[in-house]
């Protein structure tokens, strides 16, 4: 038998966190001297102990650590959980190191502190869509403004927040002949006409985002941004590039406070 003191000292553990094991059940003294109070281990609690220290190291809390003691079957889905836990994690630090990276080399760039690159979800959503040829950005102005009085016609009801935006089907930047589809968000499906579709846009689970600032001419920096850091940092397109329309000629004077978000759906190589 080891009084507290010399059993915390055998394993490295404070003579506090055996009292708080006691506590919450996980290891409980062999014997309670019922005159002074002292507690004594024997060492055939010395491997329950060694799991409760393991599990530790592991990353698992003392109430898993008391589930996992207390029925030992579930020890293997308890760790894939933990394993699962902590791949996350790394990931997730894996990432940031890679935002510090890119923003150091954007610091030292010829667009430095313009492009602040985003990985994030798009929403699945339902849309309202009209598809053409279009022959130039310019085109938009006088296109975009007959498809919102065709919704119009149609009952269509714009979804909260508003969620407007291009998807371009050559799957590059160009300035003339572009194939692009207008798409706005709508609560729900109307029926078609010749001009606008009803669809769902499957949702995407990641998507290389790079907020642009200015005119629509100048979107070609975005892009250059966007493809850099995408090949820089282990990723790769996986479809069409988008552009969600924030600010515009709808409410701002002047088009260098027109907001654009470059949205690219991307996964890692």
């Amino acid at each position: 038998m080891y009084p507290i003191g010399q059993f915390s000292k055998i394993n490295r553990v404070t003579t506090k966190a055996l009292r708080h094991y006691e506590k919450l059940g996980l290891l409980i003294p062999e014997k309670v001297d019922e005159w002074t109070g002292y507690r004594y281990y024997s060492s055939k609690q010395l491997p329950r102990l060694s799991q409760i220290i393991t599990l530790k190291q592991m990353g698992m809390s003392l109430t898993d650590i008391k589930e996992i003691l207390d029925h030992p079957k579930a020890l293997e889905s308890f760790l894939k959980l933990q394993a699962e836990s902590i791949r996350q994690s790394i990931e997730a630090e894996q990432m940031k190191l890679t935002y510090i990276d890119s923003y150091l080399k954007g610091l030292r760039g010829e667009n430095a502190m313009k492009y602040n690159p985003v990985l994030k979800s798009l929403p699945e959503c339902i849309v309202a869509s009209m598809r053409f040829i279009a022959p130039s950005y310019e085109a938009y102005f006088e296109v975009i403004p007959k498809m919102g009085e065709e919704m119009n016609r149609l009952g269509a009801v714009c979804s909260e927040p508003a969620y407007c935006f291009n998807i371009y089907h050559d799957g590059e930047y160009k300035e003339k002949d572009i194939d692009v589809e207008v798409c706005e968000a709508v609560v729900a499906y109307c029926e078609d006409s010749e001009k606008v579709k009803f669809k769902k846009i499957q949702g995407v689970k990641e998507a290389l985002c790079v907020l642009h600032k200015g005119p629509y001419d100048l979107l070609p920096e975005a892009y250059n941004f966007a493809l850099e850091w995408i090949e820089a940092n282990g990723y790769e397109a996986i479809d069409h590039p988008r552009e969600s329309y924030i600010d515009g000629i709808w409410n701002k004077d002047h088009k260098k406070d027109w907001l654009t978000e470059l949205q690219i759906p991307v996964k890692k190589k």
